[in-house]
């Protein structure tokens, strides 16, 4: 059930540019839990969703919680337009629950109590890197796949300026 830690320094197999989406909710008034419920048993839903059609472009994720209030998944995805597609993709959870937090919102029945946020971004290869020490496969190494620390540099520079195949000379 737990996965096992992997002995030594690993870093992440990512080639190319990373899609990072953060996606989270804040519980704003607690006694609402009508309110909140709803949104807490809607990601993991939406990230079953995804794991039944890999080809939507989910790579991985991790749960978080920011405090007693904030709760937030780490995504990561093959390309921002996968993430797009999925996003307005009609026939999935997401925009199913878009439509009903619109539909409420103009009817005016959201009332602050539930607060909803995301961030994306688009991160060019060449300007992350990863480094685990006697982790199991975690974040971007469980999206993408785990390599020896040797492989890419034991300083974080000479991961920083790896390059995949064929993208180019080394810069």
């Amino acid at each position: 059930m737990f996965a096992k830690p992997l002995p030594g320094r690993t870093t992440a197999a990512a080639e190319g540019d990373v899609v990072v989406l953060l996606i989270g909710m804040r519980i704003n008034h607690f006694w609402a839990v009508h309110h909140w419920v709803p949104v807490v048993l809607a990601m993991p839903r939406m990230l079953r969703e995804l794991a039944r059609h890999p080809a939507r472009g989910l790579l991985g994720h991790v749960l978080l919680t920011a405090s007693p209030r904030t709760y937030y998944v780490v995504q990561y995805w093959e390309s921002k337009e996968k993430l797009y597609a999925y996003a307005a993709a009609p026939d999935m959870l997401h925009h199913k629950a878009w439509s009903v937090v619109n539909r409420k919102d103009r009817a005016g029945q959201l009332r602050g109590h539930v607060g909803l946020w995301h961030e994306s971004y688009v991160v060019p290869e060449g300007s992350y890197e990863s480094i685990y020490f006697d982790m199991p496969p975690f974040g971007l190494a469980a999206a993408s796949g785990v390599l020896p620390l040797e492989s890419r540099g034991r300083r974080a520079a000479d991961r920083f300026a790896h390059r995949s195949p064929g993208s180019g000379p080394e810069q």
